[in-house]
């Protein structure tokens, strides 16, 4: 048997969101590296043209597309933008998240709370619509929604996050469940403490990574490059019959 092809994305065209740093450039260089044609997106096109000749230089094809997730006028030109320079749309990863907050749940204003719902939950549903008639015309189309084991147990301090995360599970399973027809899987990743900016206040602080680390299977933080990976996995035809999927990598947290 020949696995070459197995996780190959040869020719096929994904957009990563909040892909300028963490799990969202480990995605997209794991992407790039198996063949596809990675867009990456986030707020700053500045960044994201470095960004973008770091993979090229690399060999890899990939071209920067600055988008505000939060801003909904803004996700139609990104996916135009994308389908001007690559035809077509195979893959996408919601992986731009916010979360402004830290503390009680009851000190959350609203604004903050919008603002979470804004980029966590509600671009995930509006740029996965606008992806749609491209994503039905794919071979093997993919999206893959950046959850959190906060979705499953909301986490101290994270209180609106985790209600964000855990809705975003409930949407990949409404998606992967309305869109089986159209032959688009939809599936999600759980990230425990993954060594990023995004989620530098706990494991540069010693007395919460003590603590974390004493719950964790494998005692240590996750990288970038593992989620990048399972996504892999999960964009690849090696995940062909996997949908409504809800994955963690947590290290073990969860057990």
């Amino acid at each position: 048997m020949d696995l070459s092809s197995v996780f190959s994305l040869d020719g096929k065209v994904a957009i990563i969101t909040g892909a300028s740093k963490g799990i969202g450039f480990g995605i997209a260089e794991m992407f790039a590296a198996a063949g596809a044609k990675v867009v990456i997106s986030s707020r700053k096109q500045a960044q994201l043209d470095e960004l973008a000749l770091t993979l090229k230089s690399k060999g890899y094809e990939a071209v920067g597309i600055a988008c505000n997730v939060g801003n909904m006028d803004e996700l139609p030109v990104l996916v135009t933008k994308t389908v001007e320079k690559y035809g077509t749309i195979d893959i996408l990863v919601n992986n731009a998240a916010a979360n402004p907050v830290f503390g009680p749940v009851h000190e959350t204003s609203l604004e903050a709370f919008d603002k979470i719902m804004n980029v966590n939950v509600k671009a995930a549903f509006e740029l996965s619509r606008l992806c749609y008639p491209y994503l039905r015309n794919s071979s093997n189309a993919s999206v893959i929604n950046i959850s959190s084991i906060g979705g499953l147990t909301p986490e101290q301090g994270l209180g609106i996050y985790s209600v964000s995360k855990a809705a975003l599970i409930s949407l990949t399973k409404v998606f992967a469940k309305e869109w089986g027809d159209s032959k688009i899987r939809v599936n999600a990743i759980c990230p425990g403490l993954i060594q990023t900016k995004f989620s530098e206040a706990l494991w540069s602080n010693e007395k919460i990574m003590s603590m974390i680390l004493k719950q964790l299977a494998i005692k240590r933080a996750g990288t970038p490059e593992e989620i990048g990976a399972m996504a892999l996995f999960l964009a690849s035809s090696a995940a062909s019959y996997t949908t409504g999927g809800i994955f963690t990598a947590d290290g073990g947290y969860t057990i």
